[in-house]
């Protein structure tokens, strides 16, 4: 009898004593959680896709709970979650302005040249790595082979005739289609902006119409129509200030080559407005 009490006290004995010293363990060296980080996580939608600039929304809800994070960076959750977050943080937030991806290439098959058949794989990634980075002779136009609507998670971006589209509707502004594509074409701009250049070249002139029927040949025509000087020419190539264009599409009417275009609605004339014509 006393050979099996023993050992069986033993080792009660030693997972009583491991018991004790865990527990003070996990008080010595505990580290404090911050209570607010999980209520922030509840108020994100848990896509994780990192269109806040963090990890996931786990990083995210640390990164805010911390003061490292503004409370308004979420594009998928937009204002709402915004002010869920600021309820959280005792705080009032301002809703940060809505964003949407849009591809700076209007060269389609028809429009913009080839310099040679490609046959590898369907990445763009990939195919940087041929002679002059893609078949196009725009060496800085779409490529087409779809690696931004694999990397988008919203079903927000398709590829039309050989170059990248955004359906708006479908948009988060998670950046990730920007992060994909390896000729920097596509950028985050305001939902409230109706003009924009459609060109990533830096090549000017014959460079560019030799290549490309819709290209901009940095005439500079357009940052001379320009009543808010809104536009200067960076690298041969237009570029917009959106906080200074008011979308008045001047600039669109003076491109020779439609390298920019004005998605703003015609105003329609009254029915006064038409009588008063006639």
């Amino acid at each position: 009898m006393t050979e099996i009490l023993y050992p069986v006290l033993s080792i009660g004995g030693l997972g009583l004593l491991f018991g004790a010293l865990l527990g003070f363990a996990s008080k010595k060296f505990a580290v404090p959680v911050d209570e607010r980080v999980p209520l922030i996580r509840e108020c994100l939608p848990g896509a994780n896709c990192g269109g806040c600039g963090f990890a996931g929304c786990d990083a995210y809800a640390e990164a805010v709970a911390s003061g490292n994070a503004a409370p308004n960076c979420c594009p998928i959750g937009g204002a709402p979650v915004a002010a869920k977050i600021g309820e959280v943080m005792g705080i009032k937030v301002e809703a940060s302005e809505p964003k949407m991806a849009y591809v700076k290439c209007q060269g389609t098959c028809e429009k913009a040249k080839d310099s040679y058949k490609y046959y590898g794989l369907e990445d763009c990634q990939q195919a940087m790595n041929v002679p002059g980075s893609g078949a196009k002779s725009c060496s800085y136009g779409c490529l087409g082979y779809g690696s931004c609507v694999k990397a988008c998670q919203f079903d927000a971006i398709d590829i039309v005739d050989g170059v990248a589209k955004v359906n708006k509707d479908n948009c988060v502004a998670c950046g990730a289609c920007v992060t994909a594509c390896p000729k920097g074409i596509i950028e985050l701009v305001p939902q409230k902006q109706k003009v924009f250049v459609t060109c990533n070249s830096k090549d000017k002139g014959l460079d560019v119409k030799n290549s490309c029927s819709v290209g901009c040949i940095a005439c500079t025509l357009c940052v001379k129509a320009c009543p808010k000087e809104a536009i200067t020419m960076v690298d041969n190539l237009s570029v917009i200030d959106y906080s200074k264009c008011v979308n008045c599409g001047l600039c669109e009417k003076k491109c020779p080559t439609k390298a920019i275009l004005n998605f703003r609605q015609p105003i329609q004339p009254s029915k006064d407005e038409v009588a008063a014509v006639n």
